[in-house]
C-alpha cells in the first residue's frame, strides 16, 4: 500500500492525473483554478489529496446538496451563467474521472448547466476604427512588428488568442500562405488557414527581424522581461487592449472582440452569406452565426419598425 493512498501512477496523486488528462492546458489552468476556488469556499483549505478523497467517499445525496449549494452561492455573485456552468463543470469533470477509476461510486449527472444567453454584442469595431489600431505599432522596431503581425492575424483570419499563441514557426507556410492551427474543440487534429499577402508579409517581417532559427519555437513569442517566452493568450489580450487604448478607441477591446468585428464584416462585404463566413469563423454550429447576421442586419429593429407602421 504506498503511502498516499490516493496515487494511482507513481507519485502522481488522482488530482493530477484528472489534470494531466485534459488534453488543452488552457482547460488544465481553468479547472485547476475552479477546483482551488471550490475547495477554499466549502472546507477553507486549497485542494489536497486527503481534501479530495474526502470528497470522493461522501454518500452522493451529501456530495450533491454541498455541490448545489456552493452553485447557489456562485449565482448570488451574479456572475455569468457560463462562469457558474465552468465551476460546476470543472467539479463534475473531476468526479467522473474518480468513477471511471473506481475512486468514487457516484456521479453528480443530476445538476444540470444553466441556460446560457446567446451572445448580444457581436458586433466589435468598424473596419476604419481597426485601421487605427494597425497604425499603432512603431513598425520600425520589433515589437512594433510583432504586435502589427498579431493585429493582421487576428483580423484577418478571426483567430481565437489561444489558437495564435499556440502556434510555433514549423506551423507557418509562407509559400503556400497557409497557418496550421489547434482550433477549439478540435483535440489534438490540426487544421490549415490560408493566409493573405498583407499578413503574410508582415508575419514574414516579424520572423526575419527575430533571426530565430528553431522551428520549434513559438509563432509569437514575448520580448520583455523574459525573451523568447510564448506569449499566452492572456498576454496577447494584454498587447490588444494597449493598442486600442493608444488608437484612441473607447470601446472595450480585446482578441475576441476583434473576432466579432472580423465575422460582422464579413457579413457586411459577402451581403450575408453565412455559410462562406462559416469557413472564416469556424463556427461548429451555423446558428450562431445567424446570430452576428441578426445582429449585423438589426432584424429586430426593422420587424419593429414595420409593425409601427401598420398601426
Amino acid at each position: 500500500m504506498p503511502d498516499n493512498p490516493f496515487a494511482i501512477n507513481g507519485d502522481r496523486n488522482l488530482l493530477e492525473e484528472w489534470l494531466v488528462s485534459k488534453r488543452n492546458k488552457g482547460t488544465r489552468r481553468e479547472y485547476a483554478k475552479e477546483l482551488k476556488k471550490f475547495f477554499l469556499s466549502v472546507c477553507n483549505q486549497e485542494p489536497t489529496a486527503t481534501l479530495v478523497i474526502q470528497f470522493l467517499e461522501m454518500d452522493r445525496h451529501s456530495a450533491t446538496t454541498v455541490v448545489l449549494r456552493y452553485k447557489a452561492e456562485l449565482m448570488d455573485l451574479e456572475l455569468k451563467e457560463a462562469s457558474v456552468n465552468r465551476s460546476i463543470a470543472a467539479i463534475k469533470s473531476l468526479v467522473n474521472y474518480a468513477y471511471k477509476v473506481g475512486k468514487c461510486d457516484w456521479t453528480l449527472a443530476d445538476i444540470k448547466s444553466e441556460k446560457v444567453k446567446p451572445y448580444r454584442d457581436t458586433t466589435g469595431i468598424a473596419p476604419d476604427a481597426f485601421k487605427k489600431m494597425l497604425a499603432v505599432p512603431d513598425r520600425d522596431t520589433l515589437k512594433g512588428k510583432r504586435d502589427y503581425a498579431l493585429l493582421r492575424l487576428l483580423w484577418a483570419n478571426a483567430l481565437r488568442r489561444e489558437e495564435v499563441s499556440q502556434c510555433n514557426i514549423e506551423d507557418l507556410d509562407l509559400e503556400s500562405r497557409v497557418l496550421s492551427i489547434l482550433g477549439k474543440g478540435r483535440g489534438t487534429q490540426k487544421e490549415n488557414v490560408d493566409l493573405q499577402p498583407k499578413t503574410c508579409q508582415a508575419i514574414q517581417d516579424w520572423l526575419l527581424c527575430r533571426r530565430e532559427l528553431d522551428i520549434k519555437q513559438p509563432l509569437f513569442i514575448s520580448l520583455r522581461p523574459h525573451y523568447g517566452h510564448r506569449l499566452t493568450g492572456d498576454a496577447i489580450r494584454k498587447i490588444v487592449v494597449a493598442m486600442a487604448l493608444d488608437a484612441g478607441i473607447s470601446k472595450t477591446i480585446s482578441p475576441h472582440k476583434i473576432r466579432h468585428s472580423s465575422v460582422t464584416a464579413a457579413l457586411n462585404v459577402t451581403g450575408g452569406d453565412v455559410r462562406s463566413v462559416q469557413k472564416l469563423s469556424r463556427h461548429a454550429d451555423l446558428n450562431t452565426l445567424m446570430i452576428y447576421d441578426d445582429n449585423r442586419a438589426k432584424a429586430q429593429g426593422k420587424i419593429t419598425a414595420l409593425l409601427e407602421d401598420l398601426v
